[in-house]
């Protein structure tokens, strides 16, 4: 090895809070890639999880002869990233959230090669939204959620493109130099932070590329609760977004109007008979709506779980994103 260069080859930094039903998972196959693992750092920032997340990527000591685990006490997956970053010296560096999976064991060979072979600076991944092991929630959501009903994609995350790209929505994979270029992660941001750092490098003419043979999947919360918390974080990140980049989107208007409109009739219901029947109305058209698209997404998808969660979690989706985008903008609006 040359005086001076990285021990390591690639970096993965690993993201994770309360996730001891899945840092085992991803770092048995991190272990298994067909790559050097004496070529490999691996952090796990972990965000003072309640659970045994810690103890079990502590236990992946004696495999990882690089591995760290470091606290995160902000518990932001921004500071996450920005962590490991700092305590990792390897050339390639990689980011990942503890929830997320490799399907195939030529991920870590084939981002190395790429880097080699294209001019990108940033590597883009497909991330097809649950595994096939999720349970029937997480699945359900998974389609739910990449629907036209629900809170879609940019498209080349699910399909199966390859080539030049805009990195905001897919970045994962970062040559060193790029955090030098563009700074670090943006830690104002709890939801987004992705999507901030990436549009970054996007403005300052960072050359992305995105491969299907970088795919890596992702496990949505496992229940309406976690999903809630996801989608209200990613609302409140959306709003931020935008005001930082002057980058609003139609779709972030309409649900935080809806759920204002929601809410303001609701409130007039309990005033009027008139208002009353009108916000029945409303109600009862928004689940009919959501009712027959469940039950299209179902057949489309051949996967019953979309009808008998569809009622459940496209109202998530929409009112999560609405409230957290509204909460955002009334927090901005005080300071002024």
């Amino acid at each position: 090895m040359p005086e001076g260069s990285p021990k390591y080859k690639v970096a993965i930094i690993i993201a994770a809070q309360n996730d001891e039903k899945n840092i085992g998972r991803l770092l048995d196959q991190i272990y298994l890639q067909d790559y050097s693992m004496d070529k490999v750092e691996v952090v796990v920032v972990d965000g003072l999880s309640s659970d045994k997340t810690r103890e079990i990527a502590e236990g992946f000591k004696a495999r990882f002869g690089s591995l760290k685990v470091l606290d995160n006490p902000t518990k932001y997956k921004s500071t996450a990233f920005n962590i490991g970053v700092k305590n990792s010296e390897a050339p390639f560096v990689h980011l990942i959230d503890a929830h997320s999976s490799f399907p195939n064991k030529d991920v870590l060979k084939n981002m190395v090669e790429l880097f080699k072979v294209t001019e990108a600076e940033c590597l883009c991944r497909p991330q097809p939204f649950a595994p096939a092991d999720s349970s029937e929630f997480q699945q359900a959501a998974a389609y739910c959620r990449s629907s036209g009903l629900g809170h879609r994609p940019g498209m080349e995350i699910v399909e199966g493109f390859e080539g030049y790209v805009d990195p905001t929505p897919s970045g994962c994979s970062y040559k060193r130099e790029v955090f030098e270029k563009v700074g670090y992660f943006d830690e104002t941001f709890n939801g987004c932070e992705d999507i901030d750092f990436n549009y970054r490098l996007r403005e300052a003419g960072v050359h992305a590329f995105l491969s299907p043979k970088l795919r890596q999947d992702y496990y949505p919360p496992d229940d309406p609760k976690g999903f809630w918390h996801q989608m209200y974080y990613y609302g409140k990140g959306r709003f931020r977004f935008a005001k930082k980049h002057n980058e609003y989107s139609l779709m972030q208007w309409i649900a935080g109007f809806g759920v204002t409109m929601f809410l303001l009739l609701m409130f007039l219901s309990l005033l009027s008979v008139h208002a009353f029947a009108r916000f029945q109305t409303l109600l009862v058209v928004y689940l009919l709506v959501i009712l027959m698209f469940s039950l299209y997404l179902a057949v489309r998808r051949n996967y019953l779980g979309c009808l008998l969660w569809g009622l459940v979690i496209f109202p998530i989706i929409h009112f999560g994103l609405g409230f957290g985008f509204l909460r955002e903008l009334l927090s901005y609006a005080s300071k002024k």
